[in-house]
């Protein structure tokens, strides 16, 4: 499940309350952050796991993919021998040569998360669920189209031949599907439709779901509205009270238009997940969005 959207949607909540929901349901779930600061860990109660997967929760476990570490398990990979590897892709020339060829860090920690998302272990698969908190939209879909822009463009190949089967896993619509994360919010639902419209027309990944997170309750009616207009230039506390309901009932009414822009755009399941008033953003709000979530939004 790969879970993308525009920056600052709540992607890494999303992505943390899917997979503790797959873990409490008994799957052996595994959350992987691409080359990032980490979230997922320390917003379901754990320490950053860095380049080492580790054992959050129950069931639940998180790493962080980074260039530098998906390259040296890639290479330790193809070349098979440690000592191999240090001569090669430890000398300060091939080093620098590998940064600088296009594609090849997104190829490498594209290839560790599906490499873990093929991977066995006694017969049977490793993880019952990969979940992937990928980058904001525009470096998501980057990353995403690199296998199919070198099967298109390289001879075959070593490299090529990575590149067919990590395509043909993500077109697999059995093995891979793409949520989409928005706010109920203007610039949010644009990139949203912008990256339905990608997804379906040069990824091909499969587009499971869409969340519509933190949204606001409509607490007022329409004349409950206009009566807390007519109180707005009142006295305190009465005045000041009526501003700030009436500030609120404003905001609830563009967010269910922004919410039903999206639902008309984006022909996907939609959850509407609630906003939720937590002052420390961490297990406990994360439950809240996986209770969400599992009711089946508002």
């Amino acid at each position: 499940m790969i879970v993308t959207g525009k920056g600052g949607v709540g992607k890494s909540t999303v992505s943390a309350a899917l997979a503790l929901l797959a873990a409490r349901a008994g799957k052996r779930v595994l959350v992987c952050e691409v080359n990032a600061q980490e979230r997922v860990a320390p917003l379901l109660g754990g320490a950053p796991s860095g380049s080492a997967i580790r054992e959050v929760l129950p069931g639940l476990f998180t790493v962080n993919v980074t260039p530098p570490d998906a390259m040296r398990e890639y290479g330790l990979m193809v070349l098979r021998f440690k000592t191999i590897y240090d001569a090669v892709f430890e000398n300060r020339l091939v080093r620098y040569f590998l940064r600088v060829v296009p594609a090849l860090a997104e190829l490498v920690m594209l290839g560790k998360i599906l490499h873990e998302a093929k991977a066995e272990e006694r017969g049977r698969p490793r993880w019952d669920l990969v979940v992937v908190d990928a980058p904001a939209t525009g470096h998501a879909v980057q990353l995403l189209r690199v296998p199919s822009a070198l099967v298109d463009t390289i001879p075959g190949g070593p490299l090529r031949h990575d590149a067919e089967w990590m395509e043909a896993l993500l077109v697999d619509p059995a093995r891979t599907s793409l949520a989409i994360v928005t706010l109920p919010e203007e610039m949010p639902v644009n990139e949203a439709i912008d990256l339905d419209a990608q997804v379906r027309g040069v990824l091909g990944i499969h587009r499971g779901a869409l969340f519509v997170n933190a949204m606001p309750p409509a607490r007022f009616s329409a004349e409950e509205v206009a009566r807390l207009a007519a109180l707005a230039d009142a006295g305190p506390p009465l005045g000041p009270a009526a501003r700030a309901a009436r500030l609120q009932a404003i905001r609830a009414e563009q967010a269910a238009r922004y919410l039903e822009r999206a639902r008309a755009a984006l022909d996907l399941p939609a959850t509407v997940i609630p906003l939720i008033p937590e002052p420390q953003w961490g297990l406990r709000a994360v439950e809240a969005v996986a209770a969400a979530i599992a009711g089946g939004g508002a």
